[in-house]
């Protein structure tokens, strides 16, 4: 299937890493080959679970312009259009504040590339900061298997000074200073809402 953004360019499916396994005497909860969306689907659904957030992976808005028929109990689609540009990946309510925020992984050891995030998703992120919502980005550097919570406006500071001769990624040694590290748990699975607590309390 050929799925589309607004301007016609063909979508193509991030791939994602997947760890090695280690020994059971030293469980990594997070290494079971799962996509970072997939754990944080797996702890929001704890959250939900159990009252303590509401918080939900945003639906991508898909229009349907061909599809085939190869029977009668089956459809397959074969093209798709975004109908608008993505804004983040997750939103939702933690005590009585509004969340909303992204999630990137790398497979660089050293540095987070800045071209992955959009213009339009780094807007959106402002006009909820004015609005006093809470937003952040979680980043996962794949082949480390390391966590961070890094806020939006720490990432504006990078973002922004790429106009004016900037690096064009945010290196590692910057985000253990300015993020706080999160760490594999059993439930949830990341529990990254610690980290957000330190924000609102902040």
């Amino acid at each position: 299937m050929t799925i589309r953004y607004p301007n016609g360019k063909a979508y193509r499916q991030p791939s994602h890493s997947k760890s090695k396994s280690t020994k059971f005497a030293n469980v990594n909860f997070g290494d079971r080959g799962m996509s970072l969306e997939a754990e944080l689907n797996s702890s929001n659904t704890y959250y939900l679970e159990n009252d303590i957030a509401v918080i939900h992976k945003k639906p991508i808005p898909i229009q349907i312009v061909k599809v085939d028929y190869p029977n009668r109990s089956a459809a397959v689609i074969r093209e798709a259009y975004f109908q608008q540009a993505s804004t983040t990946d997750y939103n939702g309510v933690y005590r009585g504040k509004y969340l909303d925020f992204e999630a990137k992984e790398t497979k660089s050891k050293t540095a987070f590339p800045l071209k992955n995030f959009h213009a339009h998703q780094i807007e959106h992120m402002r006009k909820c900061l004015a609005q006093d919502g809470i937003c952040f980005v979680i980043i996962r550097f794949a082949v480390l298997n390391r966590l961070f919570l890094l806020t939006a406006t720490d990432l504006f500071h990078y973002w922004d000074h790429q106009a004016d001769g900037g690096r064009k990624s945010i290196p590692l040694k910057d985000i253990e200073k300015l993020a706080t590290e999160l760490h594999y748990h059993i439930n949830p699975l990341i529990p990254y809402l610690a980290a957000v607590d330190k924000l609102i309390e902040g």
